[in-house]
């Protein structure tokens, strides 16, 4: 059933993680109870990139991804710090901790969908620490590709068919600006 909210908002349907709503003819997805998104962007003292796999349902596929995710979605923690939340994403799904974790980038990653604004963290002094896999049933599967062979490495996930996030190209591109200029690790 859908509810009349404050400024012309309607909900037409919920679910536990999001809320899809009409609002001046626009029609979109929200994520209720989060305080924000958080992608992580590490590259480790040999100069390889953080990825992760992981299986996407809603594009029946696995996808090659920046490590990632919800911050505040748990109960007692619903004002979580986005570095905080970037952290603890980072540990979880690659077992990888970061001496440091900086806001580098933020932005909408489908604007014309959902009205989720993403926050990308520069994680540096990388060290593992744990297995990683994700949390409860995640399966999350750790990769750490060298930059320098990153196109090739991704070229070959997809003729194997699986998906590639474009926020790692996005990521890859800012980690080389970041080497061009001398400011990594």
């Amino acid at each position: 059933m859908a509810q009349d909210t404050s400024g012309g908002k309607r909900t037409l349907a919920e679910g536990r993680h999001l809320r899809f709503v009409v609002r001046n003819g626009w029609e979109f997805v929200e994520r209720p109870g989060i305080s924000g998104i958080v992608v992580v962007l590490g590259l480790t003292d040999r100069g390889g990139i953080v990825l992760a796999t992981q299986w996407r349902e809603p594009v029946e596929a696995w996808v090659v991804e920046l490590p990632a995710g919800l911050a505040g979605d748990f109960p007692g923690h619903e004002t979580e710090e986005l570095a905080n939340a970037a952290r603890r994403e980072l540990r979880e799904e690659t077992g990888f901790e970061a001496a440091s974790m900086d806001p580098i980038l933020t932005g909408p990653p489908s604007a014309g969908v959902s009205s989720e604004v993403v926050t990308f963290f520069r994680a540096r002094g990388l060290r593992r620490t744990g297995r990683g896999g994700g949390e409860g049933d995640e399966r999350v599967r750790t990769h750490v590709v060298p930059l320098a062979r990153l196109g090739g490495w991704l070229a070959a996930m997809q003729a194997k068919g699986v998906l590639v996030d474009p926020k790692v190209f996005a990521g890859a591109h800012l980690l080389r600006a970041e080497m061009d200029e001398g400011n990594y690790e």
